[in-house]
C-alpha cells in the first residue's frame, strides 16, 4: 500500500521562473536514468525478490525514487510558473509571448504548448517515456548490478544539471537528489556483496577454457593492466580466427532430402564467374572520351546552322 504525504521528502525553493532549465530538468522525470524509471525498475524486482530483507530495501528504495519524481516534477512546475499563466491567459502579444519563453533555452514544444508548461513523461528531448528503461531480467545479482550502474549515471545527469543552473533553491534540490544517487549505489552494492556466490551471475558456470582468457585482437601497442594480467587471464597475443580449434566455419546436420533441396536450389542460382554481363549502370555511363568530344560535337553543329 502507497500513502501520500503532502510535504515534499525535500523543500523546493526556485528563485524565479525558466522554462528552459525546466525542460532540461525533464531528463530526470521522464528520461531514461530518471526518477519514474528508477521507481519502477526497483519495484519490480521487489515484487519478485525472494529474500525478505533485500525485498524490503527494494521497495523502500523504489518508494523514495517517487518521491524523488515528485521533487523533478515541482521544479519543473516551479520553473514553469510564469509561462504557465502567460500561455493559458494570452497576456502579451503573440511574438512577444514566444519570444519571452524561447528566449530563456526552452526550444522544446512540448513543455510550452502541448502540456501548458507542467512536467511531461518525456525526456529534455520531448522523447515519451518508455518502460524500456526498466531493465529488470529477474536475477539478482544481475539486476543489482544494473542498479549500482543507473544510480552511477543518475548522480552524473544531476552533476551536469547543477553546473548549468545558477538558482541556488534548484542547486539544492539537486543535489539533494545527487545524494541520495550515492546512498542508494552503496545499499545496492552492500546488497550484491552479501550475496556469497555473487559471480558469475546465474546458475550455470562458464565454461572452464574460455572463462579465464584474454584474446587481444587490437593491433599496435597493447597496454596491460589487471584487466588482461598474466596474473588474472591466460593472455593470446596472436588469438586464431577459431579458438576453439575447429575450422572457424559454420554447419548443420540436413536429412539426405534437405540437402538435396538445397543443392538444387544451389545450382538454380549459381553464379558465373566468367561472365561479363553489360548492365544498366554499363550503358547509361558516358566514357571519358564521349565526355571530352560531346562539346566539340555540339559547338561544330551550331557553326553550321
Amino acid at each position: 500500500m502507497f500513502r501520500h504525504v503532502k510535504q515534499l521528502q525535500y523543500t523546493v525553493r526556485v528563485a524565479e521562473p525558466n522554462p528552459g532549465l525546466a525542460n532540461l530538468l525533464l531528463e530526470q522525470f521522464g528520461g531514461p536514468q530518471g526518477e519514474l524509471a528508477a521507481a519502477c525498475r526497483y519495484f519490480t524486482q521487489a515484487i519478485g525478490d525472494e529474500d525478505p530483507g533485500r525485498k524490503d530495501m527494494l521497495m523502500d528504495i523504489a518508494t523514495e525514487e517517487l518521491s524523488h519524481l515528485e521533487i523533478i516534477g515541482s521544479l519543473v512546475g516551479m520553473l514553469n510558473k510564469g509561462a504557465k499563466g502567460e500561455l493559458a491567459e494570452g497576456t502579451e502579444e503573440e511574438g512577444d509571448l514566444y519570444r519571452s519563453i524561447s528566449g530563456q533555452g526552452n526550444d522544446s514544444h512540448l513543455t510550452s504548448i502541448l502540456y501548458g508548461g507542467g512536467p511531461a513523461l518525456t525526456n529534455s528531448a520531448g522523447v515519451p517515456w518508455t518502460a524500456a528503461y526498466v531493465d529488470t531480467i529477474g536475477e539478482v545479482t544481475a539486476d543489482l548490478r544494473s542498479n549500482i550502474a543507473a544510480e552511477a549515471r543518475a548522480k552524473i545527469l544531476y552533476e551536469r544539471l547543477i553546473n548549468v543552473t545558477d538558482d541556488p533553491g534548484v542547486k539544492e534540490a539537486l543535489g539533494f537528489l545527487m545524494t541520495r544517487e550515492v546512498a542508494h549505489q552503496i545499499s545496492f552494492e552492500k546488497a550484491l556483496y552479501s550475496i556469497r556466490n555473487n559471480f558469475p551471475p546465474g546458475k550455470l558456470p562458464p565454461i572452464e577454457q574460455y572463462a579465464s582468457v584474454y584474446y587481444n585482437l587490437s593491433e599496435g601497442d597493447d597496454i596491460r593492466g589487471s584487466w588482461n594480467s598474466d596474473e588474472n587471464f591466460t593472455y593470446v597475443a596472436n588469438p586464431e580466427p577459431a579458438v576453439d580449434g575447429g575450422d572457424g566455419s559454420a554447419s548443420v546436420e540436413l536429412s539426405a532430402q534437405q540437402q538435396s533441396y538445397l543443392d538444387m536450389l544451389a545450382e538454380r542460382t549459381a553464379s558465373d564467374p566468367a561472365v561479363n554481363p553489360v548492365t544498366g549502370t554499363d550503358i547509361g555511363a558516358v566514357s571519358p572520351i564521349e565526355k571530352e568530344v560531346a562539346p566539340t560535337k555540339s559547338i561544330a553543329k551550331t557553326r553550321k546552322k
